[in-house]
């Protein structure tokens, strides 16, 4: 004799959750990567009238009005800085970086970067904020 169930369990799976979940994921990584760009070495940007597109540049080097350089928010020798450089952009195919001078900075330590990325032809971008 055969027995059956009235009862079977039947398991559904709703999307719905999965989909809330995504969505809270997708908003939680935007706000995060917006907010990773910021550097935490603090400079006074030089102002300026006209403003391009920002293209994301793989490495900044900040440099203090003291003459100190930045690779990354990583102190580095003045010395050390063209091969700190070099280092990081071997291995990107986008071989360019950002200079972030204070306005108070000499203009022979912004030259030291510029010299660096002519030396090695790596592309530069100087950055300054948008005059209001």
């Amino acid at each position: 004799m055969k027995i059956q169930r009235k009862n079977k369990a039947r398991p559904e799976f709703s999307l719905a959750a999965m989909t809330d979940v995504i969505l809270l994921m997708l908003i939680f990584f935007m706000i995060t990567s917006s907010a990773a760009n910021q550097s935490a070495i603090d400079v006074k940007l030089p102002k300026t009238g006209a403003v391009d597109d920002n293209i994301p540049n793989p490495l900044t080097v900040s440099i203090k009005p003291d003459g100190s350089y930045f690779v990354d928010d990583v102190p580095v020798n003045r010395a050390d800085l063209e091969h700190a450089i070099v280092n990081k952009l071997t291995s990107q195919t986008n071989k360019s970086f950002t200079i972030r001078a204070d306005e108070s900075t000499l203009h022979k330590d912004v030259v030291f970067a510029m010299e660096i990325a002519e030396k090695h032809k790596f592309n530069i971008a100087i950055a300054t904020v948008k005059d209001k």
